[in-house]
């Protein structure tokens, strides 16, 4: 081919989504100009997104998950596009909340804030506001993030939603994030999440002290087809894993915290209580 622009995918994430879109179109025998009529835009546009010349829009991603098939799967290019504006969110995390959104049975363990699937978007707006006074995102990466947990929440809502059980440290809801009526409105929200036919909530007193097995973030996932997978994070780095080796105690760990935390009875009232002191 005359004039053929050799790709680096190693140059950057816009580098290489540019040359997966193109290597995805070859392999289906397309051209640009075929795949141009497949998505509704011009053959020059994904040119320039091969080449990176061009950046990707969401409705592009959207449109080529659409052309080549990929709705629904684990390798979209919707999520490389996340991945791509969602700098500030962790290594593994963009990943792992793909396989979330499909998974059976999800498990959730968070100390200091309220777990993305149970927030409210204000909540989720102060904590990516709070993001971007410190430096650490742009405005428009924090109105993405919140996009981003719509998404996820959105994607849960199906005829047969999966199990969701949720065990949070008490200090998730002391942690006073976003004032009185934030908090207000995040309480509300927990206790409606308790509510639902296929939710658990739980809470990991302070009195557990020494006995809690985890100490940050833990997120355990289980597939359609019984396979487990975790998620987990340090202060600068998310893993995803899925080998059973590694998961497995996670899960045994689990389900002794999901022992000894608060019943879900005892877990609503005393959110209600608390409710009473945010109005």
């Amino acid at each position: 081919m005359v004039n053929r622009k050799e790709l680096n995918p190693d140059a950057s994430p816009q580098a290489a989504f540019g040359a997966r879109l193109r290597s995805s179109r070859e392999a289906r025998g397309w051209t640009q100009e075929d795949l141009s009529e497949r998505m509704g835009v011009s053959s020059g546009h994904i040119s320039g997104v091969e080449t990176t010349r061009k950046s990707p829009s969401l409705r592009f991603a959207k449109a080529a998950d659409s052309a080549f098939g990929l709705v629904g799967t684990d390798a979209t290019f919707e999520r490389r596009w996340h991945e791509m504006q969602h700098g500030s969110l962790l290594e593994g995390y963009p990943e792992y909340a793909g396989f979330q959104s499909r998974a059976a049975e999800i498990r959730l363990f968070e100390a200091g804030i309220i777990p993305g699937l149970l927030q409210t978007q204000e909540y989720t707006r102060v904590l990516a506001d709070s993001a971007v006074q410190r430096g650490e995102i742009t405005p428009e990466q924090a109105a993405e993030r919140v996009d981003f947990l719509i998404e996820q929440q959105a994607a849960l809502v199906r005829p047969s939603p999966p199990l969701i059980f949720a065990v949070l440290d008490e200090s998730c809801i002391r942690n006073p994030i976003g004032g009185p009526s934030v908090m207000d409105a995040q309480l509300a929200r927990l206790v409606e999440f308790a509510s639902q036919s296929s939710t658990a909530l739980q809470l990991a007193p302070f009195s557990m002290a020494e006995r809690k097995p985890f100490r940050r973030l833990v997120y355990l996932l289980t597939m359609p087809d019984r396979s487990v997978m975790s998620y987990v994070e340090s202060q600068t780095h998310g893993h995803l894993d899925r080998e059973l080796t590694s998961v497995l105690p996670l899960v045994r760990a689990y389900h002794q915290l999901q022992t000894e935390a608060a019943s879900q009875a005892d877990t609503v009232a005393m959110i209600k209580q608390l409710r009473k002191g945010t109005l």
